[in-house]
């Protein structure tokens, strides 16, 4: 037992990760465990939507564990286009550190949910990263792309960056979120 009090009270901790989106209606950033929350919730709601039988309790566990290492290396706005393979090497050590606090066969099961994830081969970890990648964009489109303007994130790099693993994972969902790209475009809501 106290090796998941212990593993759950260092969770506490993503609670502290601050992102680069703002919550609706706030003038504060979301932290990591916010993000993590709402993922699971639109990929639950997303699953008639999904190209291929998902199993949704593996989706969700997925979107759960997927940034546990941000404890460790913090949240990297998904824009960012270098350092990925030291980033990711970080998150591993971040994730075995952590999922470590717990008994031997849960932390192998939740690692292996994250490697999975990471993998983006099954077609859970295809939808879960649709999902991942349109909570940014739905917030964003939403607050006058608030975080896109702040970085100096063009429309060009957001579609290059999110459209292929949401159109992989919920092309239904990619289909929704272009039309309305295009039309933030119009509105000047991208950064240079």
């Amino acid at each position: 037992m106290q090796q998941i009090v212990d593993f759950i009270l260092e969770l506490d901790k993503l609670k502290g990760v601050t992102r680069k989106t703002r919550p609706l209606g706030l003038d504060r950033y979301e932290n990591s465990a916010e993000h993590s929350w709402q993922l699971a919730l639109l990929a639950s709601a997303l699953v008639p939507y999904a190209p291929e039988p998902v199993d949704v309790d593996r989706v969700v566990a997925m979107l759960l564990v997927h940034d546990v290492g941000e404890i460790d290396t913090g949240d990297t706005l998904v824009y960012a286009e270098h350092g990925w393979a030291e980033r990711k090497a970080a998150e591993r050590a971040a994730v075995e550190r952590i999922f470590g606090l717990l008994p031997a066969a849960q932390a192998q099961r939740f690692l292996a949910l994250w490697q999975e994830f990471e993998d983006a081969e099954s077609a859970e970890a295809r939808f879960a990263h649709a999902a991942d990648r349109a909570i940014p964009v739905l917030l964003n489109l939403n607050n006058q792309g608030q975080s896109w303007r702040e970085n100096g994130i063009s429309y060009d790099r957001v579609v290059a960056r999110v459209g292929p693993p949401i159109q992989a994972g919920c092309p239904a969902l990619w289909d929704y979120l272009q039309e309305r790209l295009g039309a933030a475009r119009a509105q000047g809501w991208f950064g240079a």
